[in-house]
């Protein structure tokens, strides 16, 4: 079962035999929760995604056994069933386990299915929730997500569907944003950048603005500010890439750099 504090009680320790889903936020190691930087400094092994910065895992135990659990879309990962093998196993063995995801781990991190096979192999789990990319990134580009003239309310996506599910209808998608003035973050939308764009434009102006946003909050995060009819030669242009956030909506028309695409901003 998940541990649930309540609202008077400090959230539970972090104890032998269980394991903590923890999101590392988008790469800023300053962007952390105080819960996460506790739950990391607790863990005896760590299982650590690809996206996770460096400069996150030196609030680790020394002694702590960190675990590279590659996980990156279009390259080679780690298996997820074996990942999760390693988690069950970790705790049977009594070791205090923490599973680092990049941006939070219930926002495109698997976090849920991870849950479900922790619960149903008996494990006790619980977790952390840490900044996603998208609001992280565009935040550094001092843009809100919502906006009582703009937007008025936001859509997490996927770009990237699993294999033998057709996706997002961004067909339908489109006219629910024109409609009801959403912001549309697009996660793992790179690959798929063509389709998408295509399909946008069935609902949504050509001129409509976006931001292209590539390594979040980090030091040498890019960014790109386009329209919706130049997506795919922007990304082309830019030659910006994966892991990337593509941000569709009017909110993206305060960006104040927007003269200059593509930029390396001061650290956050």
């Amino acid at each position: 079962m998940i541990a649930q504090p309540t609202p008077s009680e400090p959230g539970p320790a972090f104890l032998p035999g269980t394991v903590t889903l923890v999101g590392a936020g988008p790469g800023d190691p300053e962007l952390l929760t105080l819960k996460a930087v506790r739950a990391i400094g607790a863990a005896t092994v760590l299982l650590v995604d690809d996206l996770v910065s460096d400069a996150v895992l030196v609030h680790a135990a020394p002694g702590a056994r960190i675990v590279h659990v590659g996980k990156r879309g279009g390259c080679k990962s780690t298996p997820q069933a074996f990942i999760e093998k390693l988690m069950v196993m970790a705790a049977r063995e009594g070791e205090v386990v923490v599973r680092l995801k990049g941006g939070d781990p219930f926002i495109f991190g698997r976090g849920g299915e991870e849950v479900e096979h922790l619960q149903s192999e008996g494990i006790t789990v619980q977790v952390v929730n840490g900044i996603t990319a998208g609001l992280g990134g565009l935040t550094a580009l001092g843009v809100p997500m919502t906006h009582r003239d703009h937007a008025h309310g936001v859509v997490f996506v996927t770009g990237h569907a699993k294999p033998g599910d057709s996706g997002t209808d961004w067909t339908a998608l489109a006219t629910t944003a024109r409609d009801a003035k959403l912001t549309l973050v697009i996660y793992m939308g790179v690959s798929g950048a063509a389709q998408i764009q295509q399909q946008l434009l069935t609902g949504l102006p050509a001129s409509t603005p976006l931001a292209i946003i590539q390594h979040a909050t980090l030091p040498h995060q890019r960014h790109a500010v386009a329209r919706l009819g130049e997506l795919v030669d922007t990304l082309a242009r830019e030659q910006l890439g994966s892991p990337a956030v593509i941000v569709v909506g009017d909110v993206v028309r305060g960006i104040a750099a927007a003269s200059q695409p593509a930029r390396v901003p001061h650290a956050a």
